[in-house]
C-alpha cells in the first residue's frame, strides 16, 4: 500500500501528519449515516449541522478523508455542472435564470464558508479560460458554442470572448486564436479543502471513522467490515466506488460508471517562466479539444495539467495510478505544445483518480423518502464545485425543507428517473471507439499538412462517437 502522500501532489502538500482516524468497531446510532469522506459527504454533513446543530451525523470512510476523487482531481471549483444545459433547455427563461444563478454562485458560496470556518485551501477565484490553440478547428467550435450561450440564458458577463491583448493579459498560449472566459470558477488545493472541512465537522461533533469500508447499506442501516450504524437517513456518497457496495434498494453501478482521469505536475517554476505564461489571477484553463484538458497554476507556482483518462472493462476501479509512458507523454506533449517554455520543466508528480460518469452526462440529486436515502452524482469530472451544491440540496432533503434548491431540474424522487448504463461489452466497445476516434482526430487536426477532406471526415466520425455518450 502506497503512503497517503503518494496519492497525489495535493496529498503530498497537506501540512498535517496524515494519521488515520479510528475505525468503527461497534454498533452506533445516528440520525444520518454518510458513506464516504469525500466532498459530497463532507458538504452534506456541513450543511446538516449548520442548520441543525443537534443532529447526530456519522461519516464512515474506507481509507482516509480525500483518498478518492476529492484528493486527486485537477482543482477546478466550477460554477457549472457537466450536462446541465440539456436540463435547462426545457425551463422557462425565468426558471433558467434562477438555475444559472444558483450554479454560478457555487464558488462564492464556497468562499464564504472558507472565510467563516478559516479553512486555507489556496482558493483563488480567477475564472476559467477555454482556449482555441492547437489547430484551427478549435476556433470554429469555440465560436459556434459561444453563439449558443445567450440562447441558454447566459448574460454577457457570464461568458466573454477574448482574443489578442485581452487574452494575452490572462494567458499566453502558443498559437492561441481566441478564448471563452467565464468568471465563475476558482482554483483550489482540493485535499486541503476536504481535510479542512473534516476538521470543521469534528469540532461540531460529527464522528468520522476512517479505514472503515462500508460493505452494505439498506434502509436505516450501514454495515461496515467491523461495525454498523443504525440511522434514520443514509447518504451513500461514494462516487465511483459504489461498485464495491452492496445494497438491496439501489444498484449504484447501473447509474455511476467508474472512469479515470490522469494528471501531471511540474516542479515549482520561476517568475521568468510565469511571465511567459500568465495566469496571475488564479485562472484555470483548457484547450478546446476532445482530449478534455485542464490546467492550473498552483499557489506554489507549479503547472498542473490533466486530460481525460481511461475506462476498465466491467467498470473496475483502478488501484495503481502509476502512469504508463503513453499516458504520461499525452499530457506532457499537449502541455509543452501549449507552453513551449515548459519543455525542460521537471515533472515531479503524476497521479490519477476514479470518478463516475452518468449516462448522458446527467447530473442528479435524489431523495427517496420511502427508502430514506439521499444521494448525488453524475458530475462527470466537475464535482469539486457541484458537490457543494449537492451537499446543500441533500441537507434540505433530509431536513424536510422545500427550497429553491430542491426544485431544480436535476432533483429526482427516485433513481428510476435516471437512465442506466448498458451491460458489457457495450460500455467497453463504446469507450474504445470514442477514445480511438478522439485520438485519431487530434493527430489529424494537429497536422497542418492533412487535407481538408480528411479533417472534415474525422470530425464527423468523432462527432458521431461523442453522441453515443451524450
Amino acid at each position: 500500500m502506497q503512503s497517503w502522500r503518494q496519492i497525489s501532489l495535493w496529498m503530498d502538500q497537506v501540512n498535517e501528519n496524515i494519521t488515520p482516524r479510528p475505525s468503527l468497531h461497534s454498533t452506533i446510532q445516528a440520525d444520518v449515516a454518510i458513506i464516504g469522506g469525500g466532498f459530497t459527504g463532507l458538504w452534506t454533513a456541513y450543511y446538516l449541522t449548520e442548520q441543525n446543530p443537534e443532529l447526530s451525523v456519522v461519516i464512515v470512510e474506507a481509507q482516509t478523508v480525500a483518498f478518492g476523487a476529492s484528493g486527486r482531481n485537477g482543482g477546478w471549483l466550477m460554477g457549472e455542472m457537466a450536462g446541465q444545459h440539456k436540463l435547462l433547455e426545457a425551463l422557462t427563461p425565468q426558471a433558467r435564470h434562477q438555475a444559472l444563478n444558483i450554479v454560478h454562485g457555487i464558488p462564492d458560496e464556497v468562499s464564504n464558508v472558507l472565510n467563516k470556518e478559516d479553512v486555507d485551501c489556496d482558493f483563488k477565484k480567477g475564472g476559467v479560460l477555454y482556449v482555441a490553440t492547437r489547430y484551427p478547428e478549435q476556433l470554429t467550435r469555440l465560436q459556434e458554442d459561444y453563439k449558443h450561450y445567450p440562447k441558454m440564458g447566459y448574460q454577457p458577463d457570464d461568458m466573454q470572448w477574448l482574443h489578442g491583448d485581452s487574452l494575452s493579459e490572462k494567458i499566453k498560449v502558443e498559437g492561441a486564436e481566441g478564448a471563452i472566459f467565464s468568471p465563475h470558477c476558482a482554483r483550489v488545493q482540493p485535499a486541503k479543502l476536504a481535510r479542512g472541512l473534516a476538521e470543521v465537522l469534528e469540532k461540531r461533533g460529527v464522528q468520522i471513522f476512517e479505514q472503515s469500508p462500508a460493505v452494505e447499506w439498506r434502509t436505516g442501516q450501514v454495515i461496515t467490515e467491523n461495525g454498523q450504524i443504525e440511522c434514520d437517513w443514509v447518504v451513500p456518497a461514494v462516487e465511483a466506488y459504489g461498485a464495491s457496495l452492496r445494497s438491496p434498494i439501489a444498484s449504484l453501478p447501473k447509474y455511476h460508471l467508474p472512469v479515470q482521469s490522469l494528471i501531471i505536475a511540474t516542479e515549482p517554476l520561476g517568475d521568468d517562466i510565469w511571465q511567459e505564461i500568465g495566469l496571475d489571477a488564479g485562472e484555470v484553463f483548457s484547450d478546446y479539444s476532445r482530449q478534455v484538458t485542464y490546467g492550473q497554476r498552483t499557489a506554489d507556482n507549479r503547472m498542473v495539467f490533466g486530460a481525460r483518462g481511461s475506462y476498465r472493462f466491467g467498470g473496475k476501479i483502478r488501484e495503481d495510478f502509476t502512469l504508463t509512458q503513453d499516458e504520461f507523454n499525452l499530457r506532457r506533449d499537449i502541455m509543452v505544445e501549449m507552453f513551449p517554455v515548459l519543455k525542460d520543466a521537471k515533472i515531479t508528480h503524476a497521479w490519477g483518480g476514479n470518478l463516475s460518469m452518468a449516462r448522458r452526462f446527467h447530473p442528479h440529486m435524489v431523495k427517496d423518502a420511502q427508502q430514506r436515502f439521499a444521494l448525488a452524482g453524475g458530475f462527470g469530472g466537475e464535482g469539486v464545485g457541484a458537490t457543494n451544491l449537492a451537499g446543500r440540496t441533500l441537507a434540505d432533503f433530509i431536513l424536510g425543507k422545500d427550497t429553491e434548491l430542491t426544485q431544480m431540474p436535476w432533483v429526482y424522487s427516485s433513481l428510476k428517473h435516471l437512465r442506466t448504463w448498458e451491460r458489457e461489452p457495450i460500455p467497453w466497445i463504446g469507450y474504445r471507439s470514442l477514445v480511438s476516434a478522439f485520438d485519431i482526430e487530434d493527430k489529424i487536426l494537429n497536422n497542418p499538412n492533412k487535407p481538408s477532406w480528411q479533417r472534415k471526415s474525422i470530425e464527423r466520425i468523432a462527432d458521431f462517437a461523442e453522441r453515443f455518450v451524450k
